[in-house]
């Protein structure tokens, strides 16, 4: 079972089916890599800040 639509999960769909040009699945996993990316330097970033070692 599914939770209702919200009003911004209708926003995004909508923009993303009628107002976006399609994207390829080599630009979608590279924009996962690079938020993946980002989101360990910002870990990594986190942990130095503060002394210690990342996991």
């Amino acid at each position: 079972m599914l939770i209702a639509l919200t009003v911004p999960e209708v926003r995004r769909l909508l923009l993303a089916f009628t107002l976006t040009r399609p994207t390829t699945p080599d630009h979608v996993l590279a924009w996962s890599y690079f938020r993946r990316r980002r989101q360990w330097q910002a870990r990594v970033s986190h942990y130095h800040r503060r002394g210690q070692i990342p996991p």
